[in-house]
């Protein structure tokens, strides 16, 4: 993907420096090594435009300086900014509507496990700034009134800290509200503290517990879970880490658990002897296959 006339206007007029094939490649790396996101040719002019903004607020000169300070030991500050710079979170309500359908018709299943003793886990990785774990606790209510006394948790991480200080606020612009879900929406929300916002009630946010993770990092969490959402994730990850990210999912999945992906996610074929596809974009943890011997670490 090339820039449009204007962006390269617009990178010329803010006195953007070049950024070199060695700075290209360098960042690329340390991109790739701290979010698993792959950088390629194509994303050069996008690199140099989000990082030119970080380099004129830091009062550098160049690529090269802003990589020398990403390599300093106390750069941990800067590292996360380089996240929040190259990570994308386009998400809104109720996005791939099937997928909260199909979660709509679980919740049978929910109620049988609980009385039974059990407890339900989903989790949300790669929450973005909260639609779509927000949307997975409307969904519940909405089917399952009581459903905020029963032991039903949602997990939702992301590894930008900004995005996860925006989803704990539950804090979104009113325009959210024209989606082809706003009817729902507008019985779980409340005007916000501006003219312009929308708040989600607490009792919803109560279902929620928003944590920064890096999810190709170590997972500081036990138990498994019987759905997981993961969703226009892993587009930006090269096959091996995307196969080995399923394995991981599929360790953590309840027997007959279900994860559901982006809709233009493919789980790997040679994978389907322990997540069964059931249907494009979603998939069954098979009970009877054993575990992939995975830990809490990639």
């Amino acid at each position: 993907m090339k820039p449009a006339p204007e962006e390269l206007t617009s990178l010329a007029s803010e006195n953007v420096p070049a950024m070199s094939d060695a700075d290209f490649a360098a960042l690329g790396r340390l991109v790739r090594d701290q979010t698993g996101i792959v950088l390629n040719e194509s994303k050069r002019w996008m690199l140099t435009s989000r990082l030119s903004r970080e380099i004129k607020r830091l009062g550098l000169t160049d690529f090269a300086s802003y990589r020398r300070l990403l390599e300093h030991p106390d750069a941990a500050a800067e590292l996360q900014a380089l996240t929040s710079a190259v990570t994308t979170n386009v998400t809104s309500f109720f996005r791939g509507a099937d997928h909260f359908h199909a979660l709509a018709e679980m919740i049978p299943a929910f109620k049988d496990k609980l009385q039974r003793g059990g407890r339900v886990r989903i989790w949300s990785a790669g929450c973005s700034t909260g639609q779509e774990p927000y949307s997975i606790a409307m969904t519940l209510m909405n089917e399952w009134p009581e459903v905020a006394s029963a032991d039903i948790r949602i997990l939702a991480t992301d590894i930008d800290a900004e995005v996860i200080s925006t989803a704990r606020s539950g804090v979104y612009p009113a325009k959210e509200l024209e989606g082809a879900e706003a009817s729902l929406l507008r019985r779980f929300a409340r005007p916000g503290p501006q003219p312009d916002r929308i708040e989600v009630l607490p009792e919803l946010r109560h279902l929620v517990r928003f944590e920064q993770l890096n999810m190709l990092g170590h997972w500081p969490f036990n138990g498994s879970f019987d759905v997981i959402f993961c969703r226009n994730v892993v587009i930006y990850f090269d096959a091996e880490t995307r196969h080995r990210l399923w394995e991981r999912f599929a360790s953590r999945l309840e027997p007959e658990g279900w994860l559901f992906v982006g809709h233009s996610e493919r789980i790997d074929r040679s994978l389907e002897t322990i997540l069964r596809p059931s249907g494009v974009t979603r998939y069954k943890r098979c009970s009877g296959a054993a575990s992939p011997k995975m830990s809490n670490s990639p």
